[in-house]
């Protein structure tokens, strides 16, 4: 196979450009137009596919391109997150080869009260936490203060200063609002005070640990709580932005580090992650870790985490991006071949 097809799949953008949550969205053009010229450069045949709320333009094109290898972007819609796991289920049941976690995985992870369960079970840390599915918002159960935010969202979409609450009253407001915005559960936690610690994890195909990455908090004018906001991750400039300062590799004790590592392997293979994943801490100041979130596929645009862990690594992005469509391309072949089939 000389030239292998490639199709980059990304979610194309929809909101309107005064939405306050179009950054999120948008920032995944940059992304295809890094993943596409990486791939050409090593020699794939490279198209591109942007879809929305309506499947059939993928159906359409696996039918009629036959690309060997799906190279997943595709996030959910803006107004339907699920559909995130929707498309890998999809390339599974026609057992095209792509790139990233399994549609069991994403799944999982999106529904963060039903991770933390998990995590629970398996004996892992995470922080206490409650669900309201409904309004009126009930009493909190948790130990103040307590962040509060969406249940199914990721890229820290809803989450503000006003996230940490202290009392009912500040709980009730920030719980109704969201309903109002998003219509979805809200996930109660624990607020931990202390470091945010960010463990990627690469598997192309053998699994690699990369350098551990910290968000550096710092004082500024309106930043109270020291969290990874909205605009901290998306209003470049901001206040928040300033105050949120990334460091790869973190300056961590070797037994931390070790720690953190040991706990984010068994957190990614508990969900069935696979390719590339992170996974997210809070270490209080007793130096006790909590997993946060597990992110499969996280961001793969080349300002973001996961490329800033691969260079603290000396990790071409552009060529593990072209590891990647390897890997799927041999994990293809090797399903081909047990069934069969053959694309």
């Amino acid at each position: 196979m000389t030239h292998p097809r490639v199709l980059v799949l990304y979610n194309s953008p929809t909101l309107p450009p005064d939405h306050p949550d179009v950054a999120a969205e948008a920032e995944v053009v940059e992304t295809v137009e890094f993943v596409v010229e990486s791939l050409r450069a090593e020699g794939f045949d490279v198209g591109r596919l942007g879809i929305s709320d309506n499947p059939r333009p993928l159906l359409d094109t696996l039918e009629t391109s036959r690309p060997h290898v799906v190279f997943n972007l595709f996030e959910g819609t803006a107004s339907r997150g699920a559909t995130e796991a929707y498309v890998t289920a999809l390339l599974e049941w026609l057992r095209v080869p792509y790139t990233g976690c399994p549609h069991q995985a994403i799944a999982l992870a999106r529904d963060k009260p039903k991770t933390k369960l998990l995590l629970q079970g398996v004996g892992l840390p995470t922080p206490r936490f409650q669900v309201v599915a409904s309004l009126p918002c009930p009493t909190c159960e948790l130990r103040w203060p307590v962040m509060v935010k969406l249940a199914a969202e990721d890229a820290s979409i809803g989450i503000s200063q006003l996230s940490v609450v202290e009392s009912q009253r500040a709980l009730a407001e920030r719980v109704s609002l969201l309903f109002e915005q998003y219509h979805q559960p809200i996930l109660l936690e624990e607020f931990i005070d202390g470091r945010e610690i960010n463990v990627a994890i690469l598997e192309a195909p053998e699994l690699r640990l990369l350098p551990i990455s910290e968000i550096i908090f710092a004082q500024a004018p309106g930043i109270r709580w020291p969290i990874v906001t909205y605009d901290a991750k998306w209003a470049t400039g901001s206040a928040a932005d300033r105050a949120t300062t990334p460091r790869c590799p973190a300056e961590l004790s070797a037994p931390l580090a070790q720690r953190l590592q040991d706990l984010a392997v068994r957190a990614y293979r508990l969900l069935g992650c696979r390719d590339y994943a992170r996974i997210d801490f809070r270490v209080n100041h007793v130096n006790e870790s909590f997993v946060l979130e597990v992110n499969p596929n996280p961001d793969y645009h080349p300002g973001a985490g996961l490329a800033r862990s691969l260079r603290a690594a000396n990790l071409d992005h552009a060529r593990v991006t072209a590891d990647l469509v390897r890997n799927a391309l041999a994990l293809g072949n090797s399903t081909a071949n047990a069934t069969g089939l053959a694309r």
